[in-house]
């Protein structure tokens, strides 16, 4: 590579990798073990609570401390808190490898995603400021695309890797990856700095108590009775610490979520979308893959390789909507995936029965992986579109903290409807309750498309477009310090 002025110029494929390879594998994390909890629960004696905690004690864990790791980022230089993020990763999925108790295994998965907090936000922040103004739209398009297919992926691949070896191996997939996503990152992206303002541990230690205490609550709720002190307490303490949050960051000097960026309209409403999003999709599919296993007596691989017309969907339609959204709109690609989505549920939902056909629940599969590859690059470039670019970190940090917010609750609550119809982890026991949890997660997902609907339009002018998406004939270059 050339040397201009001190700095060095890397092809932007370079730097899609160095920025999406992380990401892909603290996304894939989110499901990935969803194909495994069936072998955990039989290897390590889980109970149903137990595995809640295990795939959520990763998502808490990311979304409280997301914000964290983007005020640090800007403080200290994102690549150094990008590059510290994928070793807390890596050295976290070795030691869960090692685990020999459900309790170790969520005090580890917790770890994990402490460094997924550092890589997920980080990692689109580092691509942006990376690329021109004009590959921008088909940068994110691709970032999204692979944010969607890593996080779809989960149940093919940690099935895959199941049934060839063991549970453990999901996490020890991880490692090299990591130890190739180091030195790539160092050397093919910039090390920027943002706003060095002192860091808000109080807003992380209020929104991260809060968090807990909500899907504390509604994890407990069945075993432990929804009007019982110790619901009721945790219910509470965990909404009164959200208050104190709001109230804490309309106050401080250097607010770990700066409520002004709220005054925004695409802004607000792209984060509720995104949230509510991620609860009725990722919820849904908490209960699916187990439905395929525990119900149906599929192997680990095979509900996986039954779920990839919904998974391998967005890696094609979530990088062509990038392309397509400044010209057609934001507003009416999300609505149209959200619908698809939701519709894609409601099939699977109503014609879930112990003996279905796979065929008959085809059609569910493919409207929903159509529908959220609609949303993934859609929804980024809506909380983006009126930030100013010092803004960034922290928009793109707040989305994907409430993304995984949504995750967490979208399980709890799910769950929670499953358990309380009585839903067992047993061919016998589990589809009269999976049957109105898909249906919560599908009706969620089309009150979505509804507050989707009040976006702005989101369409640029069509000269704007143009540069924006127009594609040099010369291989892009991108400039890194």
């Amino acid at each position: 590579m050339t040397t201009l002025s001190g700095t060095r110029r890397i092809p932007l494929w370079l730097a899609l990798v160095a920025a999406s390879l992380p990401m892909f594998m603290a996304t894939l994390d989110n499901l990935v073990v969803t194909s495994a909890l069936p072998v955990i629960h039989e290897k390590l004696g889980s109970s149903v609570e137990s595995l809640q905690w295990i795939t959520n004690a990763y998502t808490l864990s990311f979304a409280a401390l997301m914000l964290l790791a983007v005020s640090l980022g800007d403080r200290f230089g994102r690549r150094h808190l990008f590059v510290g993020g994928i070793v807390v990763f890596t050295v976290a999925s070795a030691l869960a490898a090692l685990s020999t108790s459900s309790e170790m295994l969520i005090a580890w998965r917790a770890l994990e995603g402490a460094g997924a907090a550092a890589v997920m936000p980080l990692s689109l922040t580092l691509l942006v400021g990376s690329v021109s103004d004009k590959a921008r739209p088909v940068a994110i398009g691709i970032w999204s695309g692979v944010s969607g297919l890593g996080v779809a992926l989960g149940p093919l691949i940690g099935g895959a890797v199941v049934e060839s070896w063991s549970w453990e191996s999901i996490f020890w997939l991880n490692v090299p990856i990591g130890i190739i996503a180091v030195p790539l990152a160092l050397y093919a992206l910039p090390n920027t700095v943002g706003e060095r303002v002192r860091a808000d541990v109080v807003g992380v230690l209020l929104a991260g108590a809060g968090i807990l205490g909500v899907v504390y609550g509604v994890v407990r709720g069945n075993d432990a009775g929804w009007s019982s002190t110790e619901v009721l307490a945790a219910l509470i303490a965990g909404a009164a610490l959200l208050i104190a949050f709001v109230v804490w960051e309309s106050r401080v000097e250097a607010p770990l979520l700066p409520l002004r960026l709220f005054r925004d309209r695409s802004f607000t409403l792209a984060n509720l979308v995104a949230m509510t999003f991620s609860f009725g999709a990722f919820g849904a599919v908490f209960i699916l893959i187990q439905f395929l296993q525990v119900v149906q007596g599929e192997s680990p691989l095979e509900a996986g390789i039954a779920t990839m017309p919904w998974t391998l969907a967005p890696m094609v339609v979530a990088p062509l909507t990038g392309i397509i959204a400044p010209r057609v709109g934001t507003r009416l690609l999300i609505v149209v995936g959200l619908l698809f989505l939701s519709a894609g549920l409601f099939e699977i939902g109503l014609t879930m029965n112990a003996d279905v056909a796979y065929l008959t629940l085809l059609p569910g599969f493919v409207l929903a992986g159509i529908g959220m590859g609609l949303v993934f690059a859609p929804i980024s470039t809506a909380v983006l579109i009126n930030m100013a670019p010092a803004d960034h970190a922290k928009a793109t940090g707040t989305n994907s903290t409430l993304r995984e917010i949504g995750v967490a609750l979208g399980i709890a609550v799910l769950t929670a409807v499953f358990v309380g119809a009585g839903g067992e982890l047993t061919p016998t026991g589990y589809v009269s309750a999976a049957v109105p949890a898909v249906l919560v997660g599908a009706s969620v997902l089309l009150g979505s498309a509804l507050l989707a609907a009040l976006l702005p339009s989101g369409i640029m002018r069509r000269e704007q477009a143009s540069v924006e998406v127009g594609v040099a004939a010369d291989p892009e270059l991108v400039s890194v310090r």
